[in-house]
């Protein structure tokens, strides 16, 4: 009896996952090898891997592969170097040390469309206050979002700002699981700051820079909201990435079989990167 009781108090929460999440997932598969346009009076229409094999004869899949890459590997680099090099600095002894950790948790807590508004106006050529600093140094009228060169490192720069204090906390429960007993033998050995940091503390650090790098580049990968919000993938599609094109595909072209093909390449691009850093992060425990 008290198992099918417990089954019975189970079965709303895994009927709820079965719905919300397994389902859409089959079916978004199921559509990536189907010719849809939303109509509902048109049933899907088999295509096999025609959507796939298409994808890859497609300029704007390689345009927003392309825009994919650079952003996330610009943004993890810096997340990572800035976020532990902040992490190494704050991992000492002073007043106020809770407070700037829980200063820390408030970027990434903010809702990202707000932040992506305000960063908006922060970028206007005019109005905004970055460029009003700047012209202080001789520089004017820098189109952050409406240059085609520049508007991605634009945009990884909200995305430090927003993500590099996670992946400090983050690094800072690494550092504080180091015994001083270590980092005081190695004075003790005539080891210097440097020598310290980059010989002792690094490696060991290693796994959990790592762990941040998996949770920071999923996010990286599949980033919708600040881009859609800032530019929608513009100037022209500079930066349109994989998750922007695949929703425009959808809900402008109304072309949900290609969509569902490009969402199912955007998961597997997402699993093939953690698996790799994974197997990376086993290699070096």
């Amino acid at each position: 009896m008290s198992k099918k009781l417990k089954w019975a108090f189970l079965s709303p929460a895994l009927i709820l996952i079965l719905l919300l999440i397994i389902f859409p997932i089959f079916y978004n598969l199921y559509l990536s090898f189907h010719t849809w346009f939303g109509n509902p009076k048109k049933p899907p229409i088999f295509v096999g891997l025609s959507n796939y094999v298409g994808a890859f004869k497609d300029s704007r899949f390689i345009n927003s592969l392309y825009v994919t890459a650079y952003f996330t590997l610009l943004a993890l680099a810096l997340e990572v170097v800035i976020g532990f090099l902040m992490a190494v600095y704050i991992n000492r002894e002073y007043k106020g040390k809770n407070l700037v950790k829980a200063l820390l948790v408030f970027p990434f807590t903010a809702t990202p469309v707000a932040i992506a508004l305000v960063w908006r106006i922060m970028y206007d050529p005019t109005l905004g206050v970055i460029n009003y600093f700047l012209s202080f140094f001789g520089i004017k009228n820098v189109l952050w979002l409406s240059n085609p060169k520049i508007v991605i490192p634009a945009l990884v720069i909200v995305d430090v700002w927003e993500w590099t204090p996670l992946v400090t906390l983050i690094s800072l429960a690494g550092l504080e699981s180091i015994s001083a007993s270590i980092i005081e033998a190695a004075k003790i050995d005539g080891a210097s700051r440097s020598q310290t940091l980059f010989h002792i503390i690094l490696p060991m650090m290693k796994p959990t820079l790592i762990a941040a790098t998996m949770i920071r580049s999923w996010d990286c990968i599949k980033t919708f909201d600040i881009i859609y919000v800032m530019t929608q993938g513009g100037p022209g599609y500079a930066s349109e990435n994989l998750n922007i094109y695949a929703f425009n595909n959808a809900f402008r072209y109304f072309n949900m079989g290609y969509a569902s093909s490009l969402m199912v390449i955007l998961f597997a691009i997402v699993i093939g990167v953690n698996l790799i850093l994974y197997q990376f992060r086993g290699s070096n425990t």
